[in-house]
């Protein structure tokens, strides 16, 4: 089966302009999200300053890369993300959790598989390069799995224990 055909939204099976149209939506809800969190907006603000556009334009071409296999993302996503200080384990647990939130809202089961999917590998290299091999990572994305399933990542607190 395509990778793409369970993408569209109303379009035809493996359309790339449906499917991009679904990612730029889910990307700009996502990063709203981020942006509006107590501890994600500060992270990413102080690391992208005033340019979210550019960064939300780069973060679109990263899931069509993804999604839709359009290789228009460049980028070294590990050396990026390791330059940003400050990063704890409850970052991980915010940012999966909006993650698995909008993919579950915006798209069908089995393209938010493909994109939770992406988005733990990724995540899991960040979580050891900031933490190492032997950090709890899979009691992160259990966390962040439970916090999106109950709606409740606004309730979690700033001081929450990521062990």
């Amino acid at each position: 089966m395509d990778r793409a055909s369970p993408f569209t939204d109303g379009g035809p099976a493996g359309s790339a302009a449906s499917g991009r149209a679904l990612i730029v939506k889910l990307v700009h809800t996502f990063y709203a999200d981020v942006r509006s969190d107590q501890i994600l907006g500060p992270t990413f603000d102080a690391v992208i300053g005033d340019r979210w556009d550019p960064h939300l334009e780069r973060m679109v071409e990263f899931w069509c890369t993804v999604m839709l296999e359009t290789r228009s993302f460049k980028g070294n996503v590990f050396a990026k993300h390791m330059a940003v200080p400050g990063v704890t384990p409850e970052h991980f647990i915010r940012w999966l959790a909006y993650w698995f939130s909008r993919t579950s809202e915006f798209v069908a089961p089995a393209a938010a598989a493909v994109l939770q999917g992406a988005a733990l590998g990724i995540a899991k290299m960040l979580y050891r390069g900031y933490f190492g091999a032997a950090a709890d990572f899979d009691g992160i994305v259990a966390k962040a799995r439970e916090v999106a399933r109950a709606g409740k990542l606004a309730a979690l607190p700033m001081s929450e224990s990521c062990s």
